[in-house]
């Protein structure tokens, strides 16, 4: 495992969000397209709700003790306990770039860390802290892929009437 180039993703991710989102109003940003998918601040919101209670805690934990229990999440429902479409998308950010910035730093001060350490993951089985990283890069970019199929949706809203045939399939 390259864990200096997954360090170097995981720390480049937050400019490449911040990028994603630019320009967006308001409205944009809360807007949830028919099919019910997640809105891009909805998107944001889970990102960095991950890194405080999904990533960060799996790997530094299983690096750790591996026998340790992982916390539940349920990422449907805290998106809407903590009310992620009422948040704000600038201060939400804000909160994942420090919290990004600090994850970065406890990687970057591992001193050997064990990556094949396992937790034994009561529905997946073995799930090694190594595994764990990877996903942790990974996951920004599917919602970063997520984030410009929103924009896309909301430029063929905004065609009103005209069609996005000529830009190419999505």
């Amino acid at each position: 495992m390259n864990i200096d180039r997954l360090i170097v993703s995981l720390e480049s991710f937050p400019p490449m969000l911040c990028a994603a989102v630019v320009g967006l109003t308001e409205e944009e940003a809360r807007w949830k397209p028919v099919s019910g998918a997640w809105s891009v601040l909805e998107v944001v919101c889970h990102i960095t709700d991950e890194e405080v209670d999904d990533f960060g805690p799996r790997v530094f934990g299983t690096l750790d003790d591996p026998r340790s229990a992982w916390a539940p999440i349920d990422p449907e429902g805290v998106a809407t306990s903590r009310g992620y479409n009422e948040q704000d998308l600038a201060a939400v950010l804000n909160r994942f770039e420090k919290q990004r910035d600090a994850s970065v730093m406890r990687l970057r001060a591992l001193s050997q860390p064990a990556w094949s350490n396992a937790y034994e993951h009561p529905q997946f089985g073995p799930i090694r802290a190594g595994d764990v990283m990877v996903s942790w890069a990974a996951h920004d970019m599917l919602h970063l892929r997520q984030i410009s199929k929103r924009r896309f949706e909301l430029i063929s809203r905004a065609g009103d009437g005209f069609g996005t045939a000529y830009a190419g399939d999505w």
